[in-house]
């Protein structure tokens, strides 16, 4: 399969089974459809009122040797790989924690519903806590470096038992031979010093919740009372992200229809000093008013377009920033079990509720037809993990014939569930999203190449 398209002045080619991307002149590009489809003959016949015969001859030449070199035209050698891929034995390497089923905000979109997951308000135990932990050791099997994220609602709201299980994690490492690294996903309300200092110390990650320009924070992210949380929130950011140096830290947040210029969020952001940046659209109902409809889709376009130029514009100027959904490794990218499965939920990834409910993720939380079992008794009804395990680009109809497959390995199995009641088909509005996501990330780094030659 090749992908083709026009952005930023470029000529895109994606040959989607090798992952090559080319940058072409006007007579490769228009020839490059009609290359397998038709002889020779048939495709100068095609051009010849278009360009001289010598330089479709030429450009007929470099696309055969482009095909020649495994670079354009491929087959797909993934295919062949799913049938060992759905018989692979897998190890359980990262854990969300819902350390916290409450929240001290009451953001309009939240799925959580203020934290509480379709149940109650509860805050984990240091005991249950640490049975997660137990739990991970005892399913990682040779799997050194395991994952802990600390999610909520809002963590902070039960930060004495997060610091408690840090510390026991650290205590699991020299024994049984493991590296755990802890994230955080915080809103930042309860930040102060000391939090900052531990969590620069013990924490690999820590997201950033913040949605963007004040009017914007203030609108979607209240306080329970109902007043603005943007001017408490954002020195607090401002200062953790300067204490924690080099280490790893994303602002992260979600855009609506109610904003959705968000381009200007994501640079308000970068204005403010922070560098590492993510925006996720909204996933809701439909007949929630701020949810994204597809007659929106052409704006958040020209958004993503704007936001692209902006990128390419500020690493020129040496002030640059990333946004997660503009990093592509074009050279490598993720192994061959990422590309068909994506984040693992349900059998490499679980969720753990504050009483030790084990979920395929922080999404199905409260979904009681996908509970797994719990942390005490361990995974109780495996067939649900028999099914995410099979849950691959090539389970959904729907990813065979989109060229960014290979990059969202099939999307959200969660999205795909609320809107189809299956997880192996596709949340298409996110799909038509990520499609552009992909297509500037693409055009980014062929952009910043040819200045690079250029230099």
């Amino acid at each position: 399969m090749v992908h083709q398209y026009k952005s930023n002045g470029l000529n895109l080619v994606l040959d989607v089974n090798s992952g090559s991307v080319h940058v072409v002149d006007n007579i490769v590009y228009d020839m490059i459809p009609l290359f397998e489809q038709k002889k020779k003959e048939e495709i100068l016949a095609c051009l010849q009122n278009h360009y001289p015969k010598e330089q479709i001859l030429e450009a007929y030449k470099e696309i055969l040797e482009l095909k020649e070199q495994g670079l354009l035209f491929t087959e797909d050698t993934y295919k062949n790989y799913i049938v060992d891929f759905k018989k692979r034995k897998t190890v359980v390497k990262a854990l969300c924690l819902h350390i916290a089923h409450d929240c001290n905000l009451a953001c309009r979109y939240c799925f959580a519903e203020e934290g509480e997951y379709h149940g109650r308000k509860a805050l984990m135990s240091l005991e249950v806590g640490k049975k997660a932990l137990d739990f991970l050791v005892a399913h990682s099997e040779n799997r050194r470096n395991l994952e802990v994220d600390f999610f909520g609602g809002e963590p902070l709201m039960n930060w004495d038992v997060v610091k408690q299980l840090v510390l026991y994690g650290r205590s699991l490492e020299e024994p049984y031979q493991k590296k755990f690294r802890f994230t955080l996903t915080t809103n930042g309300v309860l930040l102060d010093k000391e939090i900052m200092e531990f969590c620069n110390q013990e924490m690999g990650n820590v997201v950033l919740s913040l949605d963007g320009r004040k009017e914007v924070q203030d609108r979607m992210r209240p306080t329970r009372n109902g007043k603005g949380s943007y001017d408490v929130i954002v020195p607090k950011f401002q200062e953790f992200v300067k204490s924690r140096g080099q280490k790893n830290y994303y602002v992260r947040g979600t855009f609506t229809r109610e904003n959705l210029d968000f381009s200007k969020d994501v640079i308000h952001y970068a204005d403010l000093g922070f560098r590492l940046l993510s925006m996720e659209p909204v996933v809701a109902s439909p007949e929630e008013s701020y949810a994204i409809r597809k007659e929106d889709l052409p704006q958040i376009f020209e958004e993503y377009e704007k936001l692209a130029l902006e990128y390419i514009k500020r690493k020129k100027e040496g002030r640059g920033f990333e946004f997660f959904h503009f990093m592509l490794d074009l050279n490598q990218g993720p192994c061959v079990a990422k590309r068909l499965s994506g984040c693992g939920s349900g059998t490499e990834y679980l969720a753990v509720t504050p009483w030790g409910d084990l979920y395929p993720c922080h999404q199905f939380v409260g979904e009681e037809e996908f509970l797994l079992g719990n942390v005490m008794d361990g995974i109780t009804n495996p067939s649900i993990c028999e099914e995410f395990k099979l849950c691959n680009v090539y389970a959904k109809e729907k990813c065979q014939t989109c060229f960014a497959r290979f990059y969202c390995s099939g999307g959200c199995a969660a999205n795909s569930y609320h809107f189809h009641k299956t997880i192996t088909d596709v949340y298409e509005i996110g799909c038509e999203m990520e499609r552009k996501r992909v297509e500037c990330a693409i055009m980014i780094q062929a952009a910043l190449a040819q200045e690079k030659e250029r230099e």
